[in-house]
């Protein structure tokens, strides 16, 4: 059986699987093309709306509509819809992707402490100043319900890696004396489940595919759903063999070519992962974890 035969739809991250920047990542353009079962992307970006994230994918060479995009801004508002009434106030902290996915729920964004917000909803966007970061501390003082989009605290770019918004959410958290009360985006559960609604299929029958540990497969295993690691974005080998239980992938595979490969000859590099963890497991780790890089890679190289 084909590994894409076994589920009912695909939650994919962007960047580092489908693209890097602005190119497509080699074989994914194409691959997802022909998986044949409903989609999801999944970023954790909170300042590109949905329609931007599309126009990118379609200069791709994917033919997707708009609302196959699912964004840490949009998870949160779709958490605040389970603790406010439509109409709250929101203190919107990022770029316009946070002010446009609150209006979608039925929020009232807002840019000041001063409009007495009933939450904060804080995302990252090049444009966020010190004053932004104030007025999100001071609502929070204020009794403001606060959510972080996503807490990474780095963002990758062509110099090299910026403050994340897990960056700007500590300065926020060192005037209030503590961090946030939910987070919408990966590791944490919204994101993957807001599109497991969106899919109409359950967790389990999901195939998460990402290309970082600590975000996209640690919150698969959160939103109990299967993963996929693919080696063409931030983590390898020995970042998989060495990673935490919550984020050790269920499958691992070099490229998303793999979705149509039969899943005995993924086997190998799995069984290899497995046996390292066992290993670890049992305090066996260090020159050990050393010695399987080769055994995994020789296993994906079948």
């Amino acid at each position: 059986m084909r590994l894409v035969d076994r589920y009912d739809a695909l939650i994919v991250d962007l960047d580092g699987v489908v693209y890097r920047g602005d190119p497509a990542v080699a074989h994914a353009v194409e691959s997802l093309s022909a998986a044949g079962i409903p989609i999801q992307f999944a970023t954790n970006n909170a300042s590109r709306p949905p329609s931007e994230v599309g126009d990118h994918l379609r200069r791709l060479g994917l033919t997707i509509e708009d609302s196959a995009v699912a964004t840490s801004s949009q998870a949160a508002a779709w958490v605040l819809t389970r603790h406010l009434e439509p109409g709250a106030r929101v203190l919107a902290i990022g770029g316009s992707g946070v002010s446009d996915a609150l209006r979608e729920r039925g929020f009232e964004p807002v840019t000041t402490a001063a409009d007495e917000p009933a939450a904060v909803v804080q995302g990252y966007g090049p444009a966020v100043t010190a004053d932004d970061l104030a007025q999100a501390a001071y609502a929070v003082q204020r009794g403001a319900l606060w959510l972080a989009t996503n807490t990474d605290h780095t963002l990758p770019t062509a110099s090299g890696f910026a403050p994340g918004n897990g960056a700007l959410v500590l300065a926020v958290g060192a005037a209030v004396g503590r961090g946030p009360e939910l987070v919408a985006g990966k590791p944490d559960e919204p994101l993957y489940l807001l599109c497991a609604e969106r899919l109409g299929v359950e967790p389990d029958r999901i195939l998460a595919i990402g290309d970082r540990l600590e975000t996209d497969i640690e919150g698969a295993t959160a939103a109990g759903m299967d993963s996929l690691l693919v080696l063409t974005g931030v983590h390898g080998v020995p970042d998989a063999i060495a990673a935490r239980t919550a984020a050790r992938p269920t499958w691992i595979a070099a490229d998303l070519r793999a979705l149509f490969v039969d899943e005995e000859e993924l086997e190998p590099a799995v069984a290899a992962l497995r046996r390292e963890w066992a290993a670890q497991d049992e305090g066996l780790a260090g020159d050990h974890v050393s010695r399987a890089v080769p055994q995994v890679l020789a296993a994906l190289a079948r």
